[in-house]
């Protein structure tokens, strides 16, 4: 056995199942080591480096475990860093074993040659480590499965080329060696006793509570709709915690910022008692006003607490735990003045969301898109959403049930992971249905590509159930409204506008299904017909760009913004105008047309 067999015998006792990446002769050692291993771990070929990492994030999103990423020294490493960083900032743990020019041309400016220490010092900044000599490869790989599990974050493991073919060894029974073990037990973190009743007399005394949940709520669906319950509260969602409790509850307001709803702008522009649970949440005008609302926080991580709102109990701990143990401290609110304002606001965003789904567009009105699959969204589906316009409506359209899962790129927000996410939910869930929602921008950036992934892997997966959303308007729509509405400027067509593409027609040129729909009446057969195939199904959706996703609430500088592009001659000038009185008056904007 030689180091590289090592690591990769190591990885599979640690439970790692696949790891993504890309060969290059900077791991050619390790790829040789896949090839005879009989563990059971596999590697799983991506296009391209990224989206191996993106891959690797989204195992750890979709699985709770360490996901693990590989590329090959110099340009493959540097490849990583946009899917490493989304992990990171969205606390994903996840590993990256990348290779280096051999010891002996280290320094020597050899070829592929890169810093990698410095490169990764700061995505994986709690642990980024060389395995110098074959004795230190145990204790390397551990520590930087430990401490990825451990602290939700991204490490890094870099592998000389020469290491990786010299005979395995174990640590010496001596000075100047480490001996590490397998296995990194998960501590249930609860708050004192005296916080608890500090945070219940604050809730007690509230009466209109406003909760907040985010993806560190995962888990605690029972606890959190029990407290609601006794609470009288509303609950909003961060895009990340879309999942933590179904839509079909009447006082989960769907979600917040600017891709949330009204109600949940309403929500807590009037609460006077602000709980947050398991989110960091950045966005303070979409919060309370600072003295508005006394504050209760929980979030397993101590650094986070406190940081975006002047909170006047912060609780360290695990949610759900956390959530049981302040239940009985609790008392019911006889009161349910606060809670039938919410569950009215909900009803009236509902029905004007499905009167904006329907409005006539040209072809095709995306959020219609989003609307029809909403009551066909198959039970435990896995959906995922990549950054763009594609997010408004996934935010805003789509009513997830109990039991499914969601996720996207949060706080890094970054363009592309919306199919190599869906990869590795097909991956890790291969029994389970799942939806991948993406923007054409994101599909030609490299989307696309990994089309190519899904064949290749296709059928492994039980459930052959695996579908690609492209919203085909040939415009990079959000930074297009953006410009409009922040910067008051028009759409600039050297940089927004697409090349035209045939996603259906690619689909079926690689041997997947592809269906194209240019027709609003035809969307509800092309997802029925999408759902049920027999192989993954590209839907390609011809919509309007001119459709806008309206913020819950319009600033003042928002409509002078959007005024001023519009008195500057935007192409679409015409259309912009008819969608966006539509959009704020359904009735007249059926009147309006196409």
């Amino acid at each position: 056995m030689n180091v590289s067999d090592y690591i990769v015998e190591r990885l599979a006792a640690w439970g790692v199942e696949r790891v993504y990446g890309y060969p290059g002769d900077g791991i050619n050692g390790i790829m040789g080591a896949f090839n005879r291993n009989d563990h059971g771990i596999r590697f799983i070929q991506a296009r391209h480096e990224e989206m191996a990492a993106f891959m690797a994030c989204g195992h750890a999103k979709f699985t709770g475990q360490v996901g693990v990423c590989m590329a090959t020294s110099g340009p493959g490493a540097i490849h990583l860093l946009n899917g490493l960083y989304d992990a990171k900032m969205d606390h994903a743990p996840v590993v990256a074993i990348v290779g280096q020019s051999a010891r002996t041309a280290i320094g020597g400016d050899y070829q592929q040659e890169v810093d990698l220490p410095t490169l990764f010092k700061d995505v994986a900044k709690e642990y980024v480590h060389t395995i110098m000599a074959p004795e230190s490869a145990r204790h390397v790989v551990d520590r930087a499965i430990r401490i990825a599990q451990a602290e939700r974050t991204v490490t890094c493991v870099i592998v000389p080329k020469d290491v990786q073919e010299l005979d395995a060894a174990q640590p010496a029974h001596a000075h100047d060696t480490v001996h590490t073990g397998l296995g990194a037990p998960r501590p249930v973190v609860v708050p004192n006793d005296a916080d608890l009743t500090r945070a219940a007399r604050v809730l007690d005394e509230g009466k209109r509570v406003a909760i907040l949940v985010g993806a560190g709520a995962a888990g605690a669906e029972t606890e959190l709709t029990a407290l609601a319950e006794k609470l009288g509260a509303g609950v909003a969602k961060a895009l990340l915690g879309r999942a933590v409790l179904p839509d079909d509850l009447p006082f989960v307001t769907g979600a917040i910022g600017l891709l949330g709803t009204r109600p949940s702008w309403n929500l807590f522009s009037e609460c006077d008692t602000f709980l947050m649970v398991g989110s960091s949440f950045p966005y303070a005008e979409f919060l309370p006003r600072e003295g508005q609302a006394r504050g209760v926080q929980i979030d397993i991580d101590a650094r986070m607490v406190g940081t975006r709102y002047p909170m006047e109990v912060n609780l360290v701990g695990d949610a759900a735990a956390t959530l049981r143990l302040l239940l009985p401290l609790v008392a019911a609110k006889a009161d349910r003045t606060w809670r039938d304002r919410v569950v009215g606001w909900n009803r009236e965003w509902q029905k004007l969301s499905e009167e904006r789904a329907m409005l006539p567009a040209n072809p095709v009105n995306p959020q219609r898109v989003f609307h029809e699959l909403s009551s066909r969204l198959p039970d435990r589906c896995i959906v995922t959403s990549d950054s763009g316009s594609a997010a408004n409506w996934f935010a805003r359209d789509l009513r997830l049930r109990r039991g499914m899962m969601a996720s996207l790129s949060g706080s890094l927000a970054t363009m592309g992971p919306g199919v190599p996410y869906a990869i590795a939910a097909k991956f890790a869930h291969p029994d389970r249905p799942v939806i991948a929602l993406v923007g054409d921008g994101a599909m030609q950036m490299n989307g696309n590509a990994e089309l190519i992934t899904i064949a290749k892997y296709r059928h492994e997966w039980k459930d052959p159930r695996f579908v690609i959303l492209v919203l085909h308007n040939n415009d990079l729509n959000q930074v297009t409204w953006e410009m409009r509405a922040m910067e008051g400027d028009t759409a600039y067509k050297a940089s927004q506008e697409l090349p035209n593409f045939p996603y259906a027609d690619y689909a079926e040129l690689i041997g997947l299904r592809g269906l194209r729909v240019d027709v609003p009446d035809a969307l509800g057969d092309a997802w029925d017909r999408a759902l049920a195939a027999d192989r993954p199904v590209v839907l390609e959706v011809m919509t309007d760009p001119e459709v806008p996703p309206l913020p819950p609430h319009i600033t003042l500088e928002q409509a002078q913004a959007f005024g001023m592009s519009l008195l500057k001659g935007d192409v679409h000038r015409e259309g912009i105008l008819k969608r966006a009185i539509g959009q704020v008056f359904p009735r007249v904007g059926q009147h309006l047309g196409r």
